[in-house]
């Protein structure tokens, strides 16, 4: 057994790590290891095979959507939100564009704004969770919020953003979000255990995610939108995960220079990553970096080209992924810092 391999052993023991980290090398699979529980009303353990929601972490093929959209001249960068999106949103800036957006610095105002610090075992959704189940009926969530700042400005994280920029993929082509996503980055890449589930709908090998309430472990189901948008809450495996890196680079999703472009850093978003076009990209410039956390989820997924490797983590509670991520982290730079 590897160093890390004990490592994370270690630590999943000591925190209640739920969830499964995968490592692949130039030569394959390196380390997997699943943790945990994926029901535990049934005790049902995790496999490496099992399915987790991502989160954030799907930012990605939102962004990659959209820019093959671009490449296929159905959108462009400059494209505003306003012209596709008509009356809706009044309150977005007619100057806010595709690109703004994409790299998190359109100041629009957001639904769930996280510079407000919040609570994710709180229930933050203003509408019942089962009404979020197209891209559509976002609308009403991400309306009557005003701009924060001048479109351009600097960058602030918004989740809204990529909901917008999924109904303006919708809107563009006439194709639900989810569909887009499986024709332009699943199905190309070789993704078969990638969608967009239902949270109520679950298949038997997909992880439920949980949150502790009052001390007691629920499900996720009443505080997350029963089927995720362009902002996150694609189901994946990390089979799929690392697929999915494999595919990127290689030109199966977007071109190499639509790559690069989206890989060009727009901001110094946080001390120890920046962002440029739907990815995290860390300060020392060697892979590019999927994150997402919410209610009963959390992934982190670095991808290094050069090195042929990728280091993931999936999990279906937040308990113990930030120790995972760092333990990960380290691997990947050689450094003891603990990512944010």
């Amino acid at each position: 057994m590897s160093a890390l391999a004990r490592d994370l052993g270690a630590i999943a023991a000591d925190t209640g790590f739920s969830g499964v980290v995968r490592v692949d090398g130039p030569g394959g699979i390196e380390v997997v290891r699943a943790y945990g529980l994926a029901d535990r009303a049934h005790a049902i353990p995790n496999e490496a095979d099992t399915q987790f929601g991502m989160a954030s972490g799907s930012k990605g093929f939102t962004a990659l959507v959209v820019m093959r959209l671009v490449e296929d001249g159905a959108l462009e960068l400059s494209t505003t939100a306003r012209s596709v999106l008509g009356a809706d949103l009044p309150l977005i800036d007619e100057r806010v564009t595709v690109e703004h957006l994409l790299a998190h610095r359109s100041g629009i105002g957001d639904y769930l704004d996280e510079d407000l610090d919040l609570d994710l075992t709180d229930y933050l959704l203003p509408v019942p969770t089962q009404q979020l189940s197209t891209t559509e009926a976002y609308l009403d969530v991400l309306d009557g919020h005003r701009q924060k700042f001048a479109p351009g400005e600097r960058f602030a994280y918004c989740n809204g953003g990529y909901v917008v920029l999924a109904l303006i993929a919708e809107r563009a082509t006439g194709t639900s979000f989810d569909d887009l996503v499986r024709d332009v980055v699943c199905t190309p890449a070789g993704m078969g255990d990638t969608a967009f589930l239902r949270s109520d709908e679950l298949p038997g090998c997909a992880a439920v995610g949980y949150v502790q309430v009052d001390g007691a472990w629920r499900t996720n189901v009443f505080h997350l939108p029963v089927r995720g948008s362009g902002d996150g809450g694609a189901y994946t495996t990390a089979a799929d995960v690392a697929t999915f890196w494999r595919a990127l680079f290689a030109g199966s999703i977007v071109g190499e220079e639509t790559l690069a472009e989206m890989l060009r850093k727009r901001s110094e978003a946080r001390a120890d990553r920046g962002y440029g076009l739907g990815f995290w990209l860390p300060a020392d410039g060697r892979a590019a970096l999927l994150v997402g956390s919410d209610s009963g989820v959390a992934f982190r997924s670095a991808h290094d080209p050069e090195r042929g490797a990728t280091w993931t983590l999936l999990s279906n509670t937040r308990e113990g992924a930030r120790a995972v991520a760092a333990r990960l982290e380290q691997e990947r730079t050689g450094s003891s810092g603990i990512p944010r």
